[in-house]
């Protein structure tokens, strides 16, 4: 049951203007956290959003239109996105990215017959806990490199001016996260990217000449033909046969690098789902069905890598925004990718994202990285993990330094299986062959024995 009254049933169209206004709302929750992702990876920030937004109204078709959820850049795919550049270029992250998603369709069909206990037993909280610190930790020399060193230079040079703006936006960041309330409190990375920005500007370091050249092009547009052209821009797409040859770029360790992260944020995904069904008050595990949810981001996850997006995943942030507003509309999360889908075409947008100094980036991401290594740890705390039990604490032990330490085992000469791919590979094992199984799932609370029965998805 509900415990507060909704503003908006998951089905209600709203008003014109407050729709505008509500969807834009969605729109600016995510932003900050989505277009990180690609300025990590050099995946084009223009894009990310393009995908986003179509990954979005791809989602709220397969699930019909049934649960609220906003998807946006996932962070798991950080270090593997660079990874698999470093092994194929960017088409060989796309190539990767397009098999990850085929594996979350591959577990969303296993789901609808046979029910998730079988992946429970694959990825207990036990595994999946520690491979998420891994995930996390595992990015925060990335966090550190981007705040105290100047970019764009092979050797590392140290900057008391950059590591300065880090500071501040990471500061600004953490103070709009604990004091701002409402709708400022949903957005606090958004908030410290934008006054880090400001700082970075009064200290020197932001490059603003393509924002300058867009602002020219567009002022001195001499009709309303060159005026939309000066605005719309088209972003560096990504497209196989056009771009890139996919048979050329394929390599097992881009499969081994890419394929084993969608099994842990699958976790993840099903835990959002159960936030996102207490917070509506529905039972979106059952109807539509887990499987359709994961589906869901399968196909957003191939349609980013159909253009040269990252991989996508339901956002925690837009699921703040709906238990705060009350307003649960479908219609409200499609016009916020439909925005997304816009601003990705707008150069002068474009320009501006990628004048951000890696400085104020870094200084968020202090804050990100950590947190995804905090939730993996809250992630066992929830489920009541007792690392008192000699075997979780070897499970939870071994895939925490394989992961983190960087440890890997050479395959072939070209292939390599390594850090998080490793570490959960390791900890699977561990869990299936450790005794005591029992002690690793700790309350369940993760999962919930939910399988979907023809009888259902007819209902459905």
């Amino acid at each position: 049951m509900r415990q507060k009254e909704m503003a908006l049933d998951v089905k209600e169209v709203p008003k014109p203007q407050k729709w505008i206004i509500l969807s834009l709302q969605h729109l600016f929750a995510m932003f900050g956290s989505t277009i990180l992702v690609p300025f990590l990876t050099g995946l084009s920030p223009a894009v990310a959003l393009i995908s986003s937004g179509l990954g979005t109204l791809s989602y709220l078709l397969i699930t019909k239109g049934q649960i609220p959820a906003y998807l946006g850049s996932s962070f798991a795919f950080i270090a593997p996105i660079i990874g698999a550049t470093a092994a194929g270029g960017a088409a060989g992250a796309m190539i990767g990215s397009f098999l990850a998603g085929l594996v979350y369709g591959i577990v969303a069909v296993l789901i609808r017959f046979f029910g998730i206990n079988w992946l429970m037993r694959i990825l207990p909280p036990i595994v999946v806990g520690p491979v998420i610190i891994v995930i996390g930790l595992g990015l925060a020399s990335t966090a550190i490199d981007m705040a105290m060193y100047v970019p764009g230079i092979d050797e590392q040079v140290y900057s008391s001016t950059h590591f300065l703006v880090a500071l501040v936006t990471l500061g600004v960041t953490i103070i709009a996260s604990i004091f701002f309330r409402g709708f400022f409190g949903l957005i606090p990375i958004l908030i410290g990217i934008a006054f880090g920005y400001v700082f970075a500007v009064f200290q020197g370091i932001v490059d603003t000449a393509q924002i300058k050249a867009e602002w020219a092009d567009i002022t001195t547009a001499g009709s309303i033909g060159e005026f939309f052209l000066a605005i719309f821009q088209k972003p560096d797409f990504i497209v196989p046969f056009v771009n890139y040859s996919p048979f050329e770029v394929i390599s097992g360790e881009i499969i081994f690098l890419m394929a084993p992260v969608a099994l842990v944020t699958i976790a993840e995904h099903i835990g959002d789902q159960m936030v996102l069904s207490k917070v509506v008050g529905n039972n979106f595990i059952k109807k539509p069905g887990l499987h359709r949810s994961i589906m869901g981001d399968g196909v957003a996850t191939i349609i980013a890598s159909f253009i040269g997006g990252p991989p996508n995943t339901t956002y925690g942030e837009n699921i703040g925004v709906l238990a705060i507003t009350r307003v649960f509309s479908v219609f409200v999360i499609a016009g916020a990718g439909v925005f997304a889908v816009t601003f990705g075409f707008i150069g002068i947008i474009t320009a501006t994202i990628s004048s951000i100094p890696s400085a104020v980036m870094g200084g968020v991401s202090i804050l990100l990285f950590g947190i995804i290594a905090s939730n993996g740890l809250r992630m066992m705390i929830d489920n009541h993990i007792d690392l008192s039990d000699k075997r979780n604490l070897i499970i939870s032990s071994v895939i925490l330094v394989i992961g983190i330490g960087g440890a890997f085992i050479q395959v072939t000469d070209n292939l390599q299986i390594a850090g998080m791919a490793l570490s959960a590979l390791i900890g699977v094992v561990l869990n299936l062959v450790l005794p005591g199984k029992e002690s690793g799932y700790g309350n369940g609370a993760m999962f919930d024995d939910t399988t979907v029965s023809e009888k259902d998805e007819r209902a459905a």
